[in-house]
Formats: structure tokens, C-alpha cells, sequence
């Protein structure tokens, strides 16, 4: 019985969705929140570039630096001579950088290993992209107590033959 009633809901609902759209309200509201959703996407985005340009950590330079020494390493000037003050600001500065790391879509926090010692993170591991050493830098130096970040994280093969295709 219970079944019946939860089918029957879901048709009512189904349907009113379908008459909602079909109305000409209805797709301007549809359209009208779907260019909202685009112009705060663009915007992210944007922000997301000029930041990683101000740190150079587009996926050309991070190529090219790890073609050039095997790793990428990036130095936040106006923090690089900030000491920390105690003793367990390393381990708060790596747990901050893992519980980032757990909730951003795109990266692997099992992938990924984070050391940090006196302020200088090191990130190692596989990923799948280029763009993902940049944004899981850009995610590393964005933390608090981080004074500079060196990924020695390596593009997985897989992945590597995948954007050759």
C-alpha cells in the first residue's frame, strides 16, 4: 500500500514539474536561474584563474617546472619570514591542508600526501592532471602557517595517455 501512495506522489510531483515548465513562467524561471548559475560559475571560475596566475600555478608553468627540476615549488612572499609560533602549528597546518583536500571535488585525499615542516608543505602522490598539481597547490597555499608549498605530485600514466586520445 505504501508503495501505491509513494508512486502515486511521485506522479502528482512528476506532474506538476511538467506543467510548471511548461508554462511560459515556468521557463523563464528555469531559464533565468540556469543564467544565474552560469554567471556565479563564470565568476568562480575567473577567480579561481587570477588566483592561480598570481601564484603562477597555471598548467603551463607547473609543466614546465616539473619537466625543468621534477618538482614545483611556489613561495608566498608577504608570509616567507612569518615564524610559527608553537610547536603544533605543523600538524594543524597539514590536518587544515587534508580536510581541504577531503572536501574538494576534483582531488584525491588518499591520492595525495601532505608533510609540512616549519611552514613548507610538501605534497606527494598521483593525480590525474596538471591543473590538478595547480589546484591542490593553490588549495595548499591558501591555508594558514604555510610559508611555501613544494609538489613533487606526478600526473598518473593512465591519465597522461587519456588526454593524448
Amino acid at each position: 500500500m505504501k508503495m501505491i501512495v509513494a508512486l502515486i506522489v511521485g506522479v502528482l510531483v512528476g506532474a506538476a514539474a511538467v506543467f510548471f515548465y511548461a508554462t511560459s513562467q515556468g521557463r523563464a524561471t528555469v531559464k533565468a536561474t540556469g543564467g544565474q548559475i552560469e554567471t556565479t560559475t563564470k565568476s568562480a571560475r575567473d577567480g579561481l584563474q587570477e588566483k592561480m596566475k598570481q601564484y603562477n600555478l597555471t598548467p603551463e608553468q607547473i609543466k614546465a617546472d616539473l619537466t625543468r627540476t621534477g618538482q614545483v615549488v611556489r613561495r608566498k612572499a608577504a608570509e616567507a619570514g612569518q615564524a610559527l609560533a608553537d610547536a603544533t602549528a605543523d600538524a594543524r597546518t597539514t590536518g587544515a591542508i587534508k580536510a581541504r583536500l577531503v572536501a574538494h571535488p576534483d582531488l584525491s585525499a588518499m591520492n595525495i600526501t601532505v608533510n609540512t615542516t616549519e611552514g613548507v608543505v610538501t605534497l606527494s602522490g598521483s593525480v590525474n592532471s596538471a591543473e590538478d598539481i595547480s589546484k591542490a597547490m593553490l588549495l595548499a597555499m591558501e591555508t594558514d602557517g604555510v610559508k611555501e608549498v613544494i609538489s613533487v605530485l606526478q600526473v598518473r600514466q593512465a591519465a597522461k595517455k587519456q588526454a593524448k586520445v
